[in-house]
């Protein structure tokens, strides 16, 4: 076999994640080293293995695999082909060092909605602008971590608490544009931001992102219309640039922005 490896790597503009990093490898293995940081680790193919703290440990299907900051340990592909990973590094504002024990006895977490969530934070930070969202899937992935790590000797059902529910929804109404992130508004509204983001979701029915976005395509949608380039469109609506309004456009109406410029073309699209 001939070795192979494809590497990305970003720092995105999301408080609490270092670093971004995507890989694929077929024979490289990582010696001992240590990070200062968390390390959360999912393997999309193959499987790694890997010496923590001198006990062997592996990432078998659908496996969450979190790495202590300071703890010694190493990779290396579990299977003739390699393996292709994607790794979070998050700094300890997500976890305090009070949970390295905890991971350092049980790095590997089998949670398929931890996983899916952290698959889904990926696909998010790959993208500018959307930032509200990454910080909203952070916030559910760390709080399901600590209860990993930590959980609770008696689990309550959560009641949806409306009256930050509404909160939240105002302060997005009044922070279209501009936009907000999820640890202002867990400020202004003295909430947690895991308990923001099931409180919006439970009174509403949908994420605070996906409400943000939403009230932005709909500015989109009345400018296009009016005769706007999608270029001027994208600034005035809140996006970060034209791709990013076209991206969420066309997966919210169906169709790309292009198509709502012009009489002719405006009136041949359907308003859902």
């Amino acid at each position: 076999m001939v070795a192979r490896q494809q590497v990305s790597a970003w720092r995105p503009q999301v408080p609490g994640v270092v670093e971004v990093f995507h890989a694929h490898f077929t024979e490289h293995a990582y010696p001992m080293h240590v990070h200062d940081v968390w390390t959360l680790l999912i393997v999309d193919d193959g499987a790694v293995r890997y010496d923590l703290n001198r006990h062997e440990r592996g990432t078998p299907h659908d496996t969450v695999s979190l790495l202590p900051p300071q703890v010694p340990h190493n990779g290396s592909p579990a299977t003739s082909h390699g393996f292709r990973k994607r790794v979070l590094y998050l700094d300890l504002t997500q976890l305090d060092e009070s949970f390295i024990g905890p991971a350092v006895d049980g790095p590997d977490l089998v949670d398929p909605l931890l996983r899916r969530r952290v698959g889904q934070l990926h696909t998010s930070l790959a993208d500018r602008g959307d930032e509200l969202e990454a910080q909203s899937r952070l916030a559910l992935i760390r709080e399901r971590l600590r209860g990993h790590l930590r959980p609770r000797i008696v689990t309550r059902r959560r009641v949806p608490d409306r009256g930050v529910a509404h909160s939240l929804r105002e302060l997005l109404d009044d922070r279209l544009l501009q936009g907000v992130t999820l640890d202002e508004a867990a400020k202004l509204l003295h909430a947690h931001p895991a308990h923001l983001v099931r409180a919006f979701s439970g009174a509403f029915g949908i994420a605070p992102h996906q409400y943000l976005m939403a009230r932005r395509i709909d500015r989109a949608r009345r400018l296009l219309l009016d005769g706007q380039p999608p270029a001027d469109v994208a600034v005035a609506a809140g996006f970060y640039d034209q791709s990013h309004l076209s991206r969420h456009f066309k997966r919210l109406v169906g169709a790309p922005p292009g198509r709502f410029t012009g009489e002719g073309a405006a009136a041949a699209v359907p308003m859902p």
